[in-house]
């Protein structure tokens, strides 16, 4: 049976202006990093996520060319659900991916020469069975390549029509503050930073979030949940469906005493505001003003729905950050630091 999307859809979401642009993002953004690759198609329970995110107003899809696994296989199976039932919603999506990490073999297939980041792009768009993407980013920063020829290649997309917008991926400020210098010069406007951001890695505070609200550019935090420890899955026993142990990006070593204790005084203060912890922590993200949306990852509608549900109470007291700042501490948990260091 066909898709059709809900009718009120666009009923209960404020939807939020991204940066100084035209765009309105919504407040949570579904991610498919993970679950939504497989080598012939989504499964069911994947593809119901797409559809229970639109009917609940959630435009903005995030992919990127190496999701799965296998690579790309993300993007392929996204472009079947948009050529069987979401094509003539494509006005009202936001579909966004991007390239720098490894892709395919040799010289050419990683970081942020003008080489790559175009072929990556044509290679998304015919996965995608798409004419344009609405944001393509650089999805890291790369300290070989001259940054001037990623803000060429990030440029030229604009200007091919394969992209409407650029953003990138955890740049450390430095280097938000050189590529917007460099993509304004080119006539184009950084609309979006997407770096890693959560109670337990709180990097971008330091002076990210400052500059980019200097420079009017939006931001979407990725991992809030930082991939499912700002719950309860890890506290007792490892899930076998889990990150940890299937190694994917996660390591046993990260389960300490330490973490644990935390996690369970966070919790207490989530039932405090009658939300659980990863709904919680994603209002906590979202809790800046200049914070554009939150991108999120899910194995369920169940999981989907208890984290769309956080946008009930975005909210915080002085009294909640006080409490909440005891616990909310650094847990070496930032995957992407090598590229935000630079």
């Amino acid at each position: 049976m066909t898709y059709i999307a809900n009718s009120k859809r666009y009923l209960k979401l404020n939807y939020r202006r991204c940066g100084h642009s035209g765009l309105l993002l919504p407040p949570i953004t579904l991610g498919l990093w993970h679950n939504f690759g497989g080598k012939k198609n989504m499964s069911s329970e994947s593809k119901k996520m797409l559809f229970r995110a639109f009917d609940r107003g959630i435009t903005h899809f995030d992919l990127a060319n190496n999701y799965g696994p296998p690579y790309g296989s993300a993007e392929s199976n996204f472009g079947k659900i948009m050529k069987s039932d979401l094509k003539k919603y494509r006005d009202e999506l936001i579909i966004s991916t991007k390239a720098g990490y490894d892709m395919w073999p040799g010289p050419y297939g990683e970081w942020g020469s003008k080489k790559y980041l175009i072929a990556s792009l044509d290679q998304s768009l015919k996965r995608m069975k798409l004419d344009y993407v609405d944001i393509f980013y650089s999805h890291r920063f790369d300290p070989l390549t001259p940054l001037e020829e990623t803000a060429d290649a990030l440029a030229q997309s604009i200007r091919s029509g394969k992209a409407l917008y650029v953003g990138i991926s955890s740049y450390s400020s430095k280097q938000t503050i050189k590529m917007n210098k460099l993509l304004n010069e080119r006539g184009i406007r950084c609309l979006i930073h997407q770096p890693s951001y959560s109670m337990i890695n709180r990097w971008v505070e330091k002076d990210l979030l400052s500059t980019l609200r200097k420079l009017g550019i939006g931001c979407i935090a990725f991992s809030p949940l930082a991939q499912g420890m700002l719950s309860d899955k890890y506290l007792k026993i490892i899930p076998k469906n889990s990150r940890i142990s299937d190694n994917s990006s996660l390591d046993k070593k990260m389960i300490t005493k330490s973490y644990i204790y935390k996690i369970n005084e966070l919790t207490k203060i989530a039932k405090k505001r009658n939300q659980t912890l990863p709904q919680m922590a994603i209002s906590w993200v979202l809790r800046h003003k200049n914070m554009t949306s939150a991108l999120i990852g899910a194995r369920t509608v169940m999981q989907l729905d208890e984290c769309l549900d956080s946008q009930n109470n975005i909210t915080f007291s002085s009294k909640e950050i006080k409490e909440i700042n005891k616990y909310a501490k650094e847990e070496n948990i930032n995957l992407w630091a090598r590229s935000s260091n630079n």
